[in-house]
């Protein structure tokens, strides 16, 4: 993992996966999303828009995959992918079975987070 953005309320980190993944956390320790200031919250799914426009555009992936879990980490934080029919997990979420060995090629995953830092940083 490592952090591709942050502001006062938020920090967005990569994840370490053979698909492009993202991840957005709040700054504070929020367990809940209803628990997150409005402004935060907004930010939250403005950010998630943001993202999910630029894998369609950059990947044209067969799904983008958006879950906010936490319940090993009572955390607010949203996992964004984009899931292709030659992962290794589809249809199966990244965290099920594991179906096939892939043998997926992608574009730059650095290009693109380069790209997407360029646009929130406009944001």
């Amino acid at each position: 993992m490592s952090l591709l953005y942050a502001n006062e309320y938020i920090k967005i980190e990569t994840e370490n996966a053979e698909i492009p993944w993202l991840k957005i956390f709040t700054k504070k320790p929020y367990k809940e999303m209803s628990e997150v200031p409005k402004t935060v919250r907004h930010e939250i799914y403005d950010l998630l828009d943001t993202i999910e426009k630029k894998m369609l555009s950059y990947y044209t992936p067969t799904k983008i995959n958006i879950a906010s879990f936490g319940n090993y980490m009572p955390h607010v934080h949203w996992h964004i992918m984009a899931r292709f029919e030659e992962d290794s997990f589809y249809p199966e979420p990244m965290w099920g079975s594991k179906q096939r060995e892939s043998t997926l090629t992608l574009p730059s995953f650095e290009t693109f987070c380069t790209q997407l830092k360029g646009i929130l940083d406009k944001q």
